[in-house]
């Protein structure tokens, strides 16, 4: 038993009103109003038939204004299309971000001129001549943590005379990276207090 094909749908679309393109963001707007009426609500099916039909339309009428309108040209990797630039302002999905307000540093940095770390300079990572690799500055086996365990430690004199009492040696590299980061730490309560104001 032979199938019999589709028929074909036309190729021109035909409105009441014409359709408005913004052929740059693909958009096809249709003013005409949306009537369903002759469709049954009992009948989803002859709804969504007359809901797809319309869509077709508008999809054909876009696809004919790209072909008239814009240049095409054939390249080694096809056929290509060039879009003219949108015209339809769309809205954000968040309003504009506020710029940050500016900290003590940033101020100080500004005055005496002094320009933020580059890429390079902020990597992790430092050439040890010593061992022939790379390891990390700081952080986890960090350099800025060399001899913390060391199974022997030199001693100064001047130091020793000086030490408060119950505190070691072992224990001057990790307390002076907890003052330095409890004063980051200080210095960034500062500066949202005084940009609260």
């Amino acid at each position: 038993m032979a199938t019999t094909k589709p028929a074909k749908l036309p190729v021109t679309v035909e409105k009441p009103t014409p359709y408005t393109f913004d052929l740059g963001l693909l958009l096809a707007n249709d003013p005409n109003p949306l009537d369903l009426s002759t469709s049954s609500s009992d009948e989803p099916r002859q709804r969504e038939q007359d809901l797809a039909n319309i869509a077709r339309d508008g999809a054909q009428s876009l696809v004919n204004q790209l072909l008239t309108v814009c240049p095409i040209s054939s390249t080694a990797d096809g056929v290509l299309l060039s879009l003219p630039q949108p015209h339809t302002p769309l809205p954000r999905e968040k309003p504009i971000p506020q710029p940050k307000p500016e900290t003590k540093w940033s101020a100080f940095a500004k005055r005496r001129g002094i320009a933020p770390k580059t890429r390079e300079q902020r990597k992790n990572l430092q050439y040890n001549d010593q061992t022939g690799e790379f390891e990390r500055k700081w952080g986890y086996k960090g350099a800025n943590k060399a001899g913390q365990d060391a199974p022997i430690i030199e001693l100064k004199a001047a130091k020793e005379e000086n030490r408060k009492d119950g505190t070691t040696v072992r224990g001057d590299k990790r307390r002076e990276i907890r003052e330095k980061i409890k004063r980051n730490e200080r210095s960034m309560r500062k500066n949202l207090k005084r940009n609260e104001k």
